[in-house]
Order: C-alpha cells, then sequence, then structure tokens
C-alpha cells in the first residue's frame, strides 16, 4: 500500500525545487547571457545540487526554455491578479498598457531574448525556441485582450491590440542599455489615448 502521507511532502519538495530551478534559469539568463549560463551556475544559485538539477531537467535547452514560459505564466497570472484585485474599481487603459510595457522591460524579456539570439545559431534550442515564442505570443494577446476588453471581431481591434504589444516589444529593447523609463511614460500617455479612441469608436459601432 502506497504511504500518501509520504508522497505528499516528497512531491511538494519536487515543487519547490523545480519552480527554484526555474526562477534562478531566467535571472541567470537576463544576468549574463546564454554561453554563461550553465546548469552548475543556474544549481548553485537555485541551491540545490547540480544532480537534482538535471533530474528535473534532463538537458540545458529543456531548463531555459521551460524557466522562460514558467515566468511568463507566472507574469500573466500576475497581471491579470493586479488588473482584478477587489480594492480596484475601475482598470484604465493607460494601466493596462504600463502593465503590458512593464513586462518587456524586466528581467523575463532579458532572458526571453537571450534565447532568441541563441536560437538562431543553435538549432537543436530552434526547435524549442520557436513555438514558445508562439505560445508566450499567443498568452500575452489573450490577457491584453481580456483587460482592454477588446472585441477583436470588430475591424481594427486585433490590428491594435497587437500593435500595442510590438510596441511593448520595441520599447523593452531601448530600454536594454539604459534606463528609458521618462520617454517610455510619455509613450505610454499618447498610446492609451489611440487605443481609447479606437477601441471606444468599435465600441460604439458595435452598440449601433
Amino acid at each position: 500500500m502506497t504511504d500518501v502521507t509520504s508522497r505528499e511532502p516528497q512531491q511538494d519538495r519536487s515543487r519547490v525545487t523545480r519552480s527554484r530551478l526555474l526562477e534562478a534559469a531566467v535571472a541567470c539568463l537576463a544576468e549574463v547571457g546564454y554561453s554563461r549560463a550553465t546548469v552548475a551556475l543556474v544549481a548553485e544559485r537555485a541551491g540545490v545540487s547540480r544532480g537534482a538539477a538535471q533530474h528535473h531537467f534532463p538537458t540545458r535547452e529543456a531548463l531555459f526554455v521551460a524557466a522562460v514560459e514558467h515566468v511568463a505564466n507566472e507574469r500573466s497570472d500576475e497581471i491579470r491578479r493586479q488588473m482584478t484585485a477587489d480594492d480596484q474599481t475601475a482598470v484604465s487603459t493607460h494601466q493596462v498598457v504600463e502593465m503590458i510595457i512593464d513586462t518587456y522591460a524586466g528581467p523575463l524579456f532579458r532572458a526571453a531574448l537571450v534565447l532568441w539570439v541563441a536560437s538562431a545559431t543553435e538549432p537543436d534550442l530552434r526547435e524549442q525556441v520557436v513555438p514558445l515564442e508562439a505560445r508566450i505570443g499567443r498568452q500575452i494577446h489573450r490577457v491584453a485582450v481580456e483587460l482592454l476588453g477588446a472585441d477583436e471581431s470588430r475591424p481594427g481591434v486585433r490590428e491594435i491590440v497587437q500593435a500595442t504589444l510590438d510596441m511593448a516589444r520595441g520599447l523593452g529593447l531601448a530600454n536594454l542599455l539604459t534606463d528609458d523609463s521618462a520617454r517610455r511614460e510619455g509613450i505610454v500617455s499618447q498610446w492609451a489615448e489611440v487605443l481609447e479612441t479606437t477601441l471606444g469608436a468599435s465600441r460604439t459601432d458595435a452598440a449601433s
């Protein structure tokens, strides 16, 4: 008979170890780049043995791809939580745009960018990164549509949402070498007005 009581703490420890490895992997990618972000370095940062890391992720590529996807999922969930908090009576378009752009200005984007660049010359990595990028792209797009209350069946709405994400990615690139926060704030304000105009017109058309 299986001892369920002893199995559950073991599963909990395994989940905690896996989560620590994933968080450490993203941090290492963002800080030192793909070539220097070894499994040993990630394991050391996570406070686990290299053997434990390889038990969870048999290849280096699997570790880093899983790490970026894990943190992207966490970030999407966090945005939803912040935007739908009990004390949040109304979420402004400016707030949504700011949250989306902040996603591309942090360590997650840096880590993902490192993977994209490395995958250009490493076929094994590219095979995993291409579908990963597609999944993350769809996920962030869904979050944006949800929080903006956008009706993508209306003409131009899907394109304006995607333009928001493309702009956020570009601002993330601009922020890699220098702090671009001051200029970014002005762009957020202007783009929020553009979105309000486009989405407002779409809602008016739908109601008429």
